[in-house]
């Protein structure tokens, strides 16, 4: 099965991401061996750098339209793959870093805090993206009533929503909109070529609770994210955007 969202934004990407209460190791041997793991079933993720002065990334090649990226800091795990042949296609790498991570970094089920699944979309417009959003998914909302101030202009609209997938409210799904265009006085007028990225988050919390594999887990949790973004990310939110973008071009 294809990816079926590549049609409805510029870029669209699976992500993982593992968060746990103790520090993951910063050794050297240790960080090299694991990253060398993963490359072995992955031989085209060969660019090696240090992005931040705790966080390491092995990542393919950003120019091309799919790549894949893994990155390791003091408390968290992740990695992603940027458009993607399918969503299966995505998981082949989470499976392979959840796979190495318990005998290469010494990652223990018992000290996991939580793991996140994320489907991102992101949609390109050089032009004000607070207004977008504004009149795209903010316009019969009462908080819109802003606007309708003389001169108001949308400067900072970024949505976001967390809601409980399960009784214990360990498992939950948020929804974020990320806008890059906010107003700066005297630059209303300057906005770059940035994404207007929307997230789709679906993370799990252990807590005291039995811990359920997470290879079944990320299998779940990924199916669950699918879902969501067909009957609701994608029609309730993507596309009155891409009509508010439209619009404008």
């Amino acid at each position: 099965m294809g990816n079926e969202f590549e049609s409805v934004c510029d870029d669209f990407y699976v992500n993982l991401r593992v968060g746990t209460q103790l520090g993951l190791p910063q050794q050297r041997e240790t960080l090299i061996h694991f990253f060398e793991q993963i490359q072995k079933s992955f031989p085209d993720m060969t660019r090696f750098r240090r992005s931040e002065q705790t966080e390491l990334t092995l990542e393919e090649d950003r120019e091309r339209d799919s790549y894949r990226w893994l990155s390791v800091d003091a408390a968290r795990l992740a990695c992603g793959h940027v458009n993607p042949e399918s969503i299966q296609d995505a998981l082949k790498l989470h499976h392979t870093v959840l796979d190495h991570a318990p005998h290469a970094l010494g990652l223990s089920m018992v000290e996991i805090d939580h793991m996140d699944v994320v489907f991102g979309f992101d949609l390109e417009f050089a032009g004000n993206h607070d207004e977008v959003i504004a009149e795209s998914l903010m316009a019969d909302s009462p908080l819109s009533g802003l606007l309708d101030e003389a001169g108001a202009k949308a400067v900072d609209v970024q949505p976001s929503i967390t809601v409980s997938l399960s009784d214990d409210q360990r498992l939950q799904a948020r929804i974020d909109v990320v806008t890059r265009s906010a107003g700066q006085p005297g630059r209303a007028s300057e906005f770059g070529p940035e994404a207007i990225s929307v997230f789709l988050v679906l993370r799990r919390y252990w807590g005291d609770r039995g811990r359920e594999p997470v290879e079944e887990l990320l299998n779940s949790m990924s199916a669950r994210a699918e879902v969501l973004a067909q009957s609701f990310v994608v029609p309730k939110i993507i596309v009155p955007i891409r009509s508010a973008i439209a619009t404008r071009s």
